[in-house]
């Protein structure tokens, strides 16, 4: 992973400083979602599915602007096994010219690759083919919401499917795995978290080149205040389908700890998701508050849950179907602090596996 020091440095891929407009967080249509936004919070994350194994590892990296300069929510978890290793070090930053962010020797993390070293027992090494990026298009995963100056979130599923091969140590366990299915996603907003937010994405379907992905919750900038969930299926072929526009392709959610259901119609498709998890295999995971220079118990997250798709176009079914590796989560601060007071954590703790 070698990239120019001007890659990482607070310009444009024009050349140009990060404008006003670009560091509110909001991106402009036709605009680059992947590189850097110079915001408050500024997280990456990729997702390993080894279908072969039925083993999931996720690597996390926020790279936060603290009072004290910028500073890293670094995370790596797998499943089976519930492990988890987490950490919040000094010194983080995020490419400008493209996908990547890096934390000293911890982490670092790009289109191409993926190294973390948390310890002896917790490293993730991978060389990554990026087979099927998000299309080109007017918007990525936010739609017309990524135009918005302002937002507490935005988000970019930027990887629908690829491969990954490498090896990882979780704990006393030693994982190889050879062209491993793999997604990437990136999100990022000024400070601040809705009570409640939900988020899911899978693969190992039977059909390898399937991704679904989902990410909602409240959205707020001044006086707007909207609900949304943003889903995107990739089917069998290629073809991206994106629901969530709140006019024209809304989606409906209903969310609790353990399950999780979506509607979704526009352009002529429905899409349903059903999913599902039990509490007690669910990881607890962090969020960063920049400006406090501290991570806390944000997100309650399955990392193997059960979720079941369905596509239909003008009454036509397109495709079905069901994987038992889904990554499935309940975001809210106040929820995932009583989960963890719930299974007995020692008082400062921000996360469990």
């Amino acid at each position: 992973m070698r990239h120019s020091d001007a890659d990482w440095r607070a310009v444009d891929t024009a050349g140009m400083e990060h404008s006003a407009y670009r560091k509110s967080g909001a991106t402009l249509p036709w605009g680059s979602l992947e590189g850097s936004h110079g915001v408050a919070m500024e997280g990456y994350f990729w997702r390993i599915t080894d279908v072969a194994t039925s083993r999931v590892v996720v690597a996390l990296i926020g790279v936060n602007q603290g009072p004290r300069g910028p500073w890293a929510t670094l995370g790596l978890a797998g499943s089976p096994g519930g492990f988890l290793r987490l950490g919040e070090p000094d010194g983080a930053e995020a490419r400008v010219g493209g996908l990547g962010a890096r934390s000293g020797d911890l982490f670092a993390g790009d289109d191409r690759s993926l190294r973390v070293n948390l310890g002896p027992d917790a490293q993730l090494e991978a060389r990554i083919e990026p087979d099927h990026r998000w299309p080109r298009a007017l918007v990525g995963g936010s739609s017309a919401f990524q135009s918005v100056p302002g937002l507490n979130q935005y988000w970019h599923p930027w990887l629908l499917g690829g491969r990954a091969s490498g090896v990882a140590r979780l704990g006393g366990a030693t994982w190889e795995f050879t062209d491993a299915q793999i997604y990437g996603e990136k999100n990022w907003g000024k400070e601040g978290f809705p009570d409640s937010w939900w988020w899911g994405q899978a693969q190992g379907f039977d059909e390898p080149d399937v991704c679904v992905a989902f990410a909602g919750g409240e959205v707020v900038a001044g006086p707007l205040r909207t609900t949304v969930t943003g889903l995107v299926v990739r089917l069998p072929g290629g073809r991206v389908v994106r629901l969530g526009n709140p006019a024209i392709s809304p989606v409906q959610a209903e969310v609790g700890d353990e399950h999780w259901r979506l509607r979704g119609r526009g352009y002529g498709y429905r899409i349903e998701v059903d999913a599902h998890a039990p509490l007690a295999d669910a990881h607890v995971l962090p969020v960063p508050l920049p400006s406090q220079h501290r991570n806390t118990a944000g997100a309650i997250e399955h990392l193997a849950g059960t979720m079941s798709v369905q596509v239909s176009r003008r009454g036509r079914l397109l495709w079905a179907g069901t994987t038992q590796l889904a990554g499935l989560e309940h975001g809210g601060l106040a929820r995932a602090e009583a989960e963890l007071r719930r299974r007995g954590v020692e008082p400062g703790a921000v996360g469990a596996g």
